[in-house]
């Protein structure tokens, strides 16, 4: 019975294997791999990444895939033979050489970028991204042949299924309207603000108890994961070895502690996929800006929060030495400050829109040939002051360097986090209604009703619905933009 369905399975579990370990050794390559051992680590991977699409590619699939049409599937079975055909189709309009070339560039980039962000070296960047984007465009015009879309719609459709440059730039437009006003308000009210900044330093090893200790409150299973420490902060592994880094700086401790409870809503989103079809398309996490829904309401909708603040104060105190600065008043205040910074990761929730309306400009206009790489750093520039007022003219690191994104060539991925920060909002939006008292139960230590209604309404859901579809479902409605800005104007201008 259903026998082609019951082959393409066996075939996306082998995949999922493969998957696995490509996952592992790439974690290994950002935490722990020597930097003499980058070439044969390129290679092994570009070697592991031609085999999965050979198998994806494979003719027979094709057919497989024509009979399971034709077969009595449930209807999870039914989504499942869906996203394998999404699969196939993305994987098959890919020559095999241009996948081996993709992998050994964008490994070749980021491992030099590692050493050229430091150094401030747009210039030798910008000589290993050429050929980042020069793949990426090759790719993107051989998905949107078929698509019929724009170059850089074929990209972010990998990351945002059902997503379009045109909706988005309907979304970034109306957000442009409002958030300069809101920044500026913001920072007018909070200037008479009497602020206490906390005295450092702060070794990395009590950051990192201070961390763990968090992550223990927020329910992260150590039996299936870890954290460790990376150059640019990540969450990676598989949903049964989930690994999340971050990164350490001893005069900051907000930026590493913030960066953990982001990367573990990642991480709990994977831990609770269903485990069950963890091997199979429809298992798999539904978009990465739903991804990201799920670190923002960690980070933004839950940690940034009053009530989580006075929960968490007494272990700030004691792992980082108790002082003023930590009082869960001034906590509340240090991380509700609005202010216009340079670095994305860093950034408050009311100027991080900003970072990614840049971003998304820059990489769609780059994709789709509008702009060269030697372009860049001037339209960065420009759209810096424009946006926050930061002037970012040589000062390459904290400008167009600071992301690995585009060294790794994730080209159509930054939409995904602003997209994310909205789903965010919508979901507490809906939690508030179902928990009048939400914030008291915060305060005493019972996240449950967050964490229940996210595992019922998204974890478990997986890839089973459409983006819209699951959305809808769990609150009522599709994306709606305007649960973000009340949120923002609730917490910063109320």
């Amino acid at each position: 019975m259903n026998a082609a369905y019951n082959d393409l399975s066996s075939t996306f579990t082998r995949l999922y294997r493969f998957r696995h370990l490509n996952s592992i050794v790439g974690w290994d390559h950002s935490t722990m791999m020597p930097k003499n051992g980058n070439d044969a680590r390129a290679a092994a991977l570009a070697e592991l990444g031609v085999l999965m699409h050979n198998m994806i590619t494979e003719p027979a699939l094709k057919s497989k895939l024509d009979a399971a049409d034709q077969e009595n599937l449930k209807p999870l079975e039914r989504a499942n033979l869906r996203e394998m055909k999404r699969a196939w189709q993305s994987a098959n309009l890919l020559p095999a050489k241009l996948v081996e070339d993709m992998s050994l560039a964008s490994s070749k980039c980021e491992h030099a970028w590692r050493e050229q962000r430091p150094a401030n070296d747009w210039k030798g960047l910008a000589e290993n991204l050429k050929d980042v984007v020069r793949l990426a465009r090759e790719q993107a015009k051989l998905l949107a042949a078929e698509k019929g879309t724009t170059r850089y719609d074929a990209l972010l459709d990998m990351y945002e299924p059902g997503m379009t440059t045109a909706k988005i730039q309907a979304i970034f437009a109306d957000v442009k309207t409002w958030l300069p006003d809101l920044i500026a308000k913001a920072r007018a009210l909070q200037a008479n603000d009497a602020l206490v900044k906390p005295v450092g330093p702060f070794a990395a090893e009590k950051q990192k108890a201070l961390g763990l200790a968090v992550m223990k409150h927020l329910q992260f299973d150590f039996d299936g994961g870890r954290l460790d420490v990376s150059a640019h902060p990540f969450c990676g592994g598989v949903p049964e070895d989930v690994r999340i880094t971050t990164r350490y700086r001893e005069d900051d401790f907000a930026q590493s502690l913030m960066g953990i409870i982001h990367e573990t809503g990642h991480a709990r989103y994977e831990q609770n996929l269903p485990r069950e079809l963890v091997d199979q398309p429809v298992g798999l996490a539904r978009s990465m800006g739903i991804h990201e829904s799920q670190s923002l309401s960690f980070e933004m909708q839950l940690a940034r929060s009053k009530p989580f603040l006075k929960l968490i104060a007494p272990l700030v105190r004691e792992h980082l030495g108790d002082q003023p600065a930590f009082s869960a008043d001034n906590l509340g205040k240090l991380y509700s400050r609005v202010a216009p910074g340079y670095i994305r990761v860093d950034a408050d929730e009311a100027c991080y829109p900003a970072h990614v309306i840049l971003r998304f400009e820059i990489e769609s206009a780059l994709v789709n040939g509008e702009i060269e790489v030697d372009d860049i750093p001037a339209l960065w520039n420009e759209k810096m002051k424009a946006y926050l007022g930061i002037d970012t003219k040589g000062n390459f690191k904290d400008g167009p360097m600071q992301d690995v994104h585009w060294p790794l060539g994730l080209l159509g991925y930054f939409p995904s986090y602003t997209l994310g920060a909205m789903y965010a909002a919508q979901y507490f939006a809906t939690i508030r209604r179902l928990h009048p008292d939400l914030d008291q139960k915060i305060e005493a230590g019972n996240l449950a009703p967050i964490f229940d209604w996210l595992k019922d309404n998204i974890w478990s859901k997986a890839s089973e619905l459409s983006t819209d579809e699951l959305v809808a479902r769990a609150t009522g409605e599709a994306l709606n933009p305007k649960h973000f800005r009340v949120h923002l104007e609730t917490r910063y201008l109320a």
